[in-house]
């Protein structure tokens, strides 16, 4: 008796191992799946996928408790892109989530079906991605920082803190979609302040330094940097033109409040990029749970921040103007 009842304990043991990875997996199947499309690396993105997930959390989802998250990083090579939006397609994820332009066009380009949230800096309407603000239509929405606007006055700033200069240079990607549009913007602000403006193109991070060599060269009296798809991974990017800008002492701007936290001089742009992340996350969720994307208007980042670093105008023997440190949201001493 006492055989028997082991051997039929063993086979209810042997039946519930079994049982338990069965159930594991079914419930892996039904669990929805997110792409999330990258132009740049995890090590870049990491500070901000926290926020994107906090912003998930907030619609009830949780990634490896009732949501998974398929990421591909094109790690900076933007031609891998398709095949990354490609991949994600096949494995008929229920949301892609792009983060920058290039990650949006190329998931755009991959499905007409799939709901796609993107985050970027740029027109969407404009770019042909949404019909659009309020109304995007199609399968395509999120969130952009619409830097055009604001990036004519980095310009003004610049001209503000050293009154007497007539030249300044632009830093700008010349594959970056929206680079010639912010060109244009730019020449117009500089035509207006009566300023010779100098673009200086850089394709790649290798190309920095040959961008400071050339504003030494044309005497320039700062530099402004864009928003492009070169410039908006942060992180070793800030570092890297933070340090370049100290080394030819040269006055600079960028959009990025991170940029002036770095040490840079001063920043001008939207004060909480992790905000935007949030967005993103929540208006996956909300798909998640049966809204469509053409009824989710495109969000704009509204809350813009001056930043201003007094020890590197030190360093650099300027003094801000009382008007400038008056506008300021924050002020690095």
């Amino acid at each position: 008796m006492r055989r028997r009842d082991f051997v039929a304990r063993l086979g209810g043991a042997a039946t519930l191992s079994i049982a338990l990875p069965l159930a594991v997996q079914a419930q892996q199947r039904a669990m929805p799946v997110v792409g999330f499309l990258g132009s740049d690396s995890l090590e870049l993105s990491a500070s901000h996928l926290g926020e994107f997930r906090q912003g998930l959390g907030e619609t009830g989802y949780i990634e490896g408790r009732n949501v998974a998250i398929e990421y591909r990083w094109a790690d900076g090579d933007d031609a891998r892109l398709p095949d990354l939006a490609a991949d994600l397609v096949r494995r008929k994820v229920a949301v892609i989530v792009a983060s920058g332009l290039r990650a949006t066009r190329a998931a755009k380009a991959a499905t007409a079906s799939i709901p796609i949230v993107f985050v970027f800096g740029g027109d969407p309407v404009a770019l042909g991605l949404v019909a659009s603000l309020a109304r995007p239509g199609g399968n395509v929405t999120g969130v952009t920082q619409l830097d055009d606007e604001v990036a004519p006055k980095r310009l003004e700033m610049m001209h503000y803190l050293l009154p007497t200069a007539t030249d300044f240079a632009l830093l700008v990607d010349p594959n970056d979609p929206n680079n010639e549009l912010q060109t244009n913007d730019m020449r117009a602000a500089a035509r207006v302040l009566g300023l010779n403006l100098h673009i200086l193109p850089a394709a790649s991070e290798r190309d920095f330094a040959a961008v400071f060599e050339s504003a030494v060269r044309l005497r320039v009296a700062g530099l402004i940097i864009s928003a492009n798809t070169l410039t908006v991974t942060g992180g070793a990017v800030n570092q890297q033109l933070v340090l370049l800008a100290a080394r030819h002492a040269m006055p600079t701007i960028s959009f990025w409040r991170e940029f002036a936290l770095a040490g840079g001089l001063m920043s001008y742009g939207v004060g909480d990029p992790d905000e935007l992340v949030r967005v993103i996350g929540a208006y996956t969720g909300r798909i998640l749970k049966g809204e469509k994307p053409a009824d989710l208007p495109v969000q704009r980042a509204t809350r813009i921040e001056l930043a201003l670093n007094l020890k590197t105008a030190k360093l650099l023997g300027l003094t801000f103007p009382l008007p400038l440190l008056g506008r300021a949201d924050k002020v690095i001493e």
